[in-house]
């Protein structure tokens, strides 16, 4: 049998010539290839001799649709009983077999009575010494008939000819190969791991989630996927973007009706509310082997909206969910097999971005060195490696040098777009220590800073965990990391806040906080200030430079010599790193909710 996913028709047209080639056969023929679908049909040369020949054979089992024709004579053509052999054959292996029954009755085909019952008695008598295959053909017209098909007795003939090119219209649609990717690189190895986990050829029910940041690609693989395993069920669905689709109660009912369209292969079933909708899918698809794909969930609800409590799936039915969460696949009803996307190593990233700045497999040799500074900015992040590369494509190279400095203080907004999704999916607690870790804790000891934060109220044992699960940071060796587009995004966020410095509510540049402290500019809404200096440098600060900053909960010196003594410190800090500095604390400097004091070589 041909790939599952390449045919060379459309449709196969299995018919008795001298029955209906000049009339329905022929009128159902043309209207197919008016509407655009490559439909084979035989051509009197080919039936010639009691079997049918290799090359009809090929193009039945290379078809996606496969029409029968049942008329008066058919039953009496051993070709066309062959032919019907073959065409139930492929119907096991996932093509579609729709039967017409024209000017028959389907009772007659399926008991062999009349014509269908004269002809078998004929090849009884001329067939006895081969006792096999008039059985086998009784049987093969039992079950063609018990099909879901069309008899001419119900409608007129346009209309039939219409009603057959709606439902392989649905038929073809439902098999068209997704979009993958302008430039697909790393997808296929993905997508076999993700195969591997489906395992399709298990007869059980399997769920499998693929979770990974924001631009990762999880979209993309679980395209790939669905295009390379889609024809093995009796029906499939891809759910684009649930998650901003389930903003709005008609949207979700649409996603409902579209998931028993795609997989029943009819839009006249209508889905009036959400609750009633979960009960219909239930009804009309657990006794389908079907495959569903959710894309982008964010929260357990929306799975329910399709799944209820995914106890009602037909056996070897699979589903896919896309997340960036990790919580939603690990609270599922069914214990999920989760896949967690990996960034791309240097080579598949020199490979995309090269693709997407030079059409090439490999970077033009004046550009290499930026081009390698632009991998090492994107990190194996394939979306921000498809944006700036496209972005660059035809750019000279003090171009490219100019967005690269641009970058480092400027993120690309479309992938920061991209990113600040999980940010905006937070509440305020988890979003005060992402942005705390972005600016201040990265590559910091996990216990250390959960210790701090703690210490401000923001409840970071469970934080931490859901921010890991969202893939906005991960704990390698017992320190917090992120992404570097992930940290960037934190801190333009800040930046965001206000165009005053002094404004903000955290300030990690040295240049931007010596300027607040050194200007005495800042204010309550500052709860973090970091002077960290590359060499070693000393500043003189006016005695009272953090007065304003009442609300002020972390300062961190380092490779800084504070010449002046301050006289004015919150009492609400929790953290402060003040090493080599020369003098005692202030006098009405109350530190009871200091955790970490940081302050070696001082006076102290």
């Amino acid at each position: 049998s041909s790939s599952p996913n390449e045919w060379d028709y459309d449709v196969f047209l299995s018919f008795r010539g001298e029955d209906t080639r000049n009339g329905f056969t022929g009128h159902l023929y043309q209207a197919l290839c008016d509407k655009g679908f490559n439909t084979f049909i035989d051509n009197e040369g080919l039936q010639r001799g009691e079997e049918i020949s290799a090359e009809l054979i090929k193009a039945i089992k290379s078809s996606m649709i496969l029409v029968i024709i049942f008329s008066q004579n058919y039953a009496f053509s051993t070709w066309c009983l062959e032919e019907l052999t073959e065409v139930l054959e492929c119907e096991k292996n996932g093509q579609r077999v729709l039967p017409v029954f024209y000017k028959v009755d389907p009772s007659e085909v399926r008991k062999q009575k009349g014509s269908f019952g004269l002809a078998i008695t004929t090849h009884e008598k001329k067939f006895e010494n081969n006792i096999e295959k008039v059985p086998r053909w009784r049987a093969v017209l039992k079950e063609a008939a018990s099909l879901s098909g069309w008899h001419s007795s119900s409608f007129p003939e346009y209309q039939l000819i219409q009603e057959i090119i709606r439902v392989v219209s649905s038929t073809k649609l439902n098999h068209t190969k997704l979009f993958v990717a302008q430039y697909p690189i790393g997808v296929d190895s993905r997508a076999k791991f993700i195969e591997n986990l489906l395992d399709i050829k298990s007869n059980d029910v399997r769920v499998v989630g693929i979770h990974g940041l924001g631009g990762i690609g999880k979209t993309t693989i679980a395209k790939a996927v669905y295009n390379r395993v889609a024809d093995l069920f009796e029906g499939s669905s891809f759910l684009m973007n649930v998650r901003q689709n389930s903003r709005k109660d008609c949207s979700i009912i649409e996603l409902q009706g579209q998931l028993l369209s795609e997989i029943l292969g009819s839009k006249e079933l209508k889905v009036h509310n959400t609750s009633r909708g979960i009960n219909v899918i239930k009804e009309r698809l657990s006794c389908k082997k079907i495959l569903l794909i959710l894309d982008d969930v964010d929260k357990l609800g929306q799975v329910e909206n399709f799944l209820g409590k995914c106890d009602w799936l037909a056996n070897g039915s699979r589903v896919i969910i896309t997340t960036r969460d990790r919580h939603v696949l690990t609270t599922l009803e069914i214990d999920p097999l989760i896949y967690e996307v990996v960034q791309l190593d240097r080579h598949e990233a020199l490979q995309l971005f090269s693709k997407c700045a030079f059409k090439k497999d490999k970077p033009e040799a004046d550009y290499l060195q930026l081009t390698n500074q632009f991998i090492s900015y994107a990190n194996g992040l394939p979306l921000a490696l498809q944006i700036i590369g496209s972005d660059l494509r035809g750019r000279s190279i003090r171009q490219w040098e100019s967005e690269l400095e641009k970058y480092k203080d400027i993120p690309n907004k479309k992938i920061q777009n991209i990113l600040k999704v999980s940010f905006e999916g937070l509440d305020k607690n988890e979003q005060d220590i992402f942005l705390d870790i972005a600016c201040f804790f990265q590559g910091l000891s996990k216990n250390y800073v959960v210790d701090i934060l703690a210490a401000c109220n923001l409840y970071p044992d469970s934080g931490i965990p859901n921010l890991i699960d969202k893939c906005l940071i991960r704990v390698e060796f017992d320190k917090l990391w992120m992404h570097d587009l992930i940290q960037q995004m934190g801190r333009e966020i800040v930046q965001q806040e206000s165009n005053v410095l002094g404004k903000r509510t955290r300030l990690w540049c040295y240049d931007d906080a010596l300027e607040v402290l050194k200007e005495n500019t800042g204010s309550a809404e500052i709860r973090g200030i970091m002077l960290c200096s590359h060499k070693p440098t000393t500043v003189t600060l006016a005695a009272n430079t953090f007065k304003r900053m009442r609300n002020l909960k972390f300062v961190i010196v380092h490779n800084v010599h504070i010449r002046k003594e301050l006289k004015y410190l919150p009492n609400g800090l929790r953290l402060l790193q003040l090493p080599n500095y020369p003098f005692p604390l202030p006098s009405n400097f109350c530190p009871q909710k200091l955790v970490t004091l940081e302050m070696p070589g001082s006076c102290i």
